[in-house]
């Protein structure tokens, strides 16, 4: 996406979660990467300081791995800025 258009997903994004969740909240995240442990390692780690809980499960064929993680949080803005560390992980897709 380019720049302009990521700045209006993710302001979209931060009035939804506004109207639909009461803040603090659990928020749910989920990927999909290629089965690299690399890549796999740096989205946990980006989570690994917060208290989330990971779980991932590869593919049938094992070329990719979806990674799910709940993790508290305090506002939509905490959100959002994983999203955005994650987004530098290469091959990531956000679901």
């Amino acid at each position: 996406m380019k720049k302009d258009e990521t700045e209006a997903f993710y302001a979209r994004l931060r009035e939804q979660l506004l109207e639909n969740t009461s803040w603090p909240s659990n928020y749910l995240y989920k990927f999909i990467v290629p089965t690299d442990e690399k890549r796999i390692h740096q989205i946990n780690d980006i989570f690994d300081n917060i208290g989330a809980v990971i779980e991932s499960k590869k593919s049938k064929k094992g070329t990719y791995t979806s990674i799910s993680i709940t993790v508290f949080l305090q506002s939509p803005d905490e959100v959002i800025a994983k999203y955005k560390e994650v987004s530098n992980v290469e091959g990531v897709i956000s679901l």
